[in-house]
């Protein structure tokens, strides 16, 4: 048997000194940025690894897809998994999941090899993104300070998804499409070794095992579902391959309900979706995500396919647009002890819907100051004035034993509203630019889609005035 320490002994021991605040927020936040920034650094890449490895369209296709669908579908799991093994492990795991899927898809030399690191890089993430925030929120107690740090970690996350484009251009014209993938190598190495040696563990710690039943049938349902969502674009909502997969991952969602009711420890207790800040907030970030989300994507299509730029002027083009984002977020947390959270969000919200109103506007010879920079900037800024009340609201108040699910909500809001918006908005802009692919064609399919999340954000306005709670709780 060991000898027990004495309690001199005992005091001679040295204890480990918490990290600075400070330095836990910018390895969260370091994380949160890779797993948001792939979401849309390989667009601009696309045509390289097409020539590269030969893929077919519907395999490029796959190269965005396999990455968001892994995303989404495993983010409940991931969350649940930190609150019962711990937020730091699944923090290393998810990370070096991510940054080994990372370099197997920079080698990768057939498209199924590609396919494959992409999926892993998926799963990584969605195991590493609920523990990003879950960690921050763990260090930083509630107030100010917290919404300071959600404010650094949304404008972190948005910046990334902002600057994809631009970082997936530079990469691509100044080294290889492989650098798109092979630059998460070193930075994850470098944030892994930071983890690691400064973050320090949390869990629920109550002991309960994880709810195997539960997590296949949410994670198998969001995936299928998701899977769904991304064939529209290619087939249409009527076609077989569409909605198959769109029953069967309703059914299972159903069906993951129906279990979590009966289950003694359950994935995601129902009584959750009671407390109304996590569930107003949560579906109010599911809507603005289906409309912003679409942004960046619209917005690089028309600057290439209508007024002519090259991929890195494209990305080039919307610095503003990822700069505002950052300043709005920034500000927010300002702005929120004398407006609250509520009347924030819904400010913001209406900022971007002027912004999408003006988008809506844009004409075949646009100016790229009144067709992009002044709409961008304000659809953006209103995005990071949004983005930090929305996400205080919806974490605020959770039990310790709970922290990584909500958070792991909160992402899985985010990215499922943008699947699911941007397959909505593909269909209505192809629907209104039919065959033609003339300049004037795209242009009004472009501006129906930017009209189009105009009347979706002005709703999500409305849906926060009446619904969010004027308070965040404090329990």
């Amino acid at each position: 048997m060991t000898p027990m320490l004495d309690a001199a002994e005992v005091s001679r021991v040295p204890r480990r000194t918490a990290p600075p605040m400070w330095l836990v927020v910018a390895l969260a936040c370091a994380g949160q940025f890779l797993v948001v920034l792939d979401v849309s650094v390989v667009n601009t890449a696309l045509p390289s690894m097409r020539t590269g490895l030969g893929l077919s369209e519907h395999g490029l296709q796959w190269v965005v897809n396999t990455y968001t669908i892994a995303f989404a579908g495993f983010m409940l799991l991931g969350g649940r998994a930190g609150d019962l093994y711990g937020r730091k492990r699944m923090f290393l795991v998810g990370l070096g999941l991510f940054t080994l899927a990372s370099l197997g898809g920079g080698l990768a030399q057939d498209d199924w090899q590609l396919l494959l690191a992409r999926a892993v890089q998926g799963l990584g993430a969605a195991v590493l993104a609920p523990s990003t925030l879950t960690i921050l929120t763990s260090a930083v107690p509630e107030g100010p300070a917290r919404a300071r740090a959600i404010a650094t970690w949304t404008a972190v996350g948005a910046g990334g998804g902002a600057a994809g484009g631009l970082v997936g251009g530079l990469l691509v014209e100044a080294l290889s499409w492989r650098w798109v993938l092979l630059i998460n190598v070193p930075v994850g190495a470098v944030v892994l070794f930071g983890a690691a040696r400064w973050l320090a563990e949390s869990r629920a710690g109550d002991g309960r095992r994880l709810d195997l039943p539960g997590a296949v049938l949410v994670t198998a349902g969001l995936a299928t579902l998701a899977y769904g969502i991304s064939q529209t674009e290619a087939e249409g909502w009527t076609a077989t391959a569409t909605l198959v997969p769109l029953a069967a991952g309703l059914a299972m969602i159903a069906l993951f309900l129906a279990v979590e009711a009966r289950t003694a420890a359950p994935l995601m207790p129902l009584g959750l979706l009671a407390r109304r800040s996590v569930s107003s907030a949560n579906v109010s970030m599911f809507l603005c995500g289906s409309a912003m989300f679409c942004m960046w994507f619209f917005m690089t299509l028309y600057a290439q396919n209508v007024l002519g730029y090259s991929p890195l002027e494209a990305g080039l083009a919307l610095v503003p647009s990822s700069l505002a984002v950052v300043v709005g977020s920034k500000l927010a947390p300002r702005f929120m002890p004398g407006l609250g959270a509520r009347a924030l969000a819904a400010i913001g919200t209406l900022v971007a819907a002027i912004g999408f109103a003006w988008q809506s506007t844009m004409t075949v010879d646009g100016s790229y100051l009144t067709a992009i920079m002044i709409p961008g900037i304000l659809m953006m800024f209103g995005a990071g004035l949004t983005a930090t009340p929305l996400a205080a609201l919806a974490t605020s108040g959770a039990p310790p034993q709970e922290a990584g699910l909500v958070s792991g909500l909160v992402n899985t809001s985010r990215t499922m509203g943008g699947s699911l918006g941007l397959a909505v908005m593909s269909t209505i802009a192809a629907t209104r630019t039919g065959s033609g692919d003339s300049a004037e064609a795209l242009t009004e399919g472009y501006a129906l889609v930017f009209r189009t999340g105009t009347g979706v954000l002005v709703a999500g306005t409305l849906l926060m005035l009446l619904w969010l709670p004027r308070r965040m709780s404090a329990e």
